[in-house]
């Protein structure tokens, strides 16, 4: 009796450490993988980013307003330096102790939102002049969905029964180029 209770405070410590290695070991793992938030996206017409943080348009393109020529105080983002995600206004108060005004924070590179239709899927993609962005990838009902991307390419895959359809994104020192492939 005495040894059945040894073995099994032994399995219970063993398998407790080996649980707690794994945990370690995969959550350290996912935190580097996180991804970033999307970026809110303008609607045409609009002056304020979409509040709910996706594109509200049934249109296939969508294109962000141009950046202020002036920009505010402070040096505008280069091209090699993504964009920060939209924070609060900050407020400052005028010499004259007056009503706070909000300061508008620095524009984005413009980009527009293209939608690509291939069988098997659709793929909406947000297009910078050095990047592109997928917003969506969409596979349609009994289609699969793949995606593989490195630093300046992205393939998107929808396949079904042996058959493979693909967008192809490149932007090598060029703005993005897409082609899409049908097996």
């Amino acid at each position: 009796m005495r040894s059945g209770l040894v073995q099994t405070g032994a399995w219970a410590v063993a398998t407790t450490a080996a649980v707690l290695l794994s945990w370690l070991g995969v959550s350290s793992v996912l935190s580097d993988a996180a991804f970033d938030p999307p970026a809110t996206l303008a609607l045409p017409g609009s002056a304020t980013p979409a509040a709910s943080g996706g594109v509200g348009t049934s249109s296939p393109d969508a294109t962000l307003p141009d950046p202020p020529s002036d920009p505010p105080s402070g040096t505008a983002p280069s091209p090699s330096t993504p964009p920060r995600s939209a924070s609060p206004a900050r407020r400052t108060t005028g010499p004259t102790g007056g009503a706070a005004q909000p300061q508008q924070p620095a524009q984005p590179q413009a980009s527009t939102v293209h939608s690509y239709l291939v069988p098997g899927g659709r793929v909406a993609l947000d297009e910078h002049p050095d990047r592109a962005d997928l917003v969506s990838a969409t596979p349609d009902a009994g289609w699969q969905m793949q995606m593989w991307n490195g630093d300046q390419w992205m393939r998107i895959d929808f396949s079904r029964d042996g058959a493979t359809n693909s967008v192809f994104v490149t932007w090598n020192g060029h703005a993005p180029d897409v082609q899409t492939v049908v097996r």
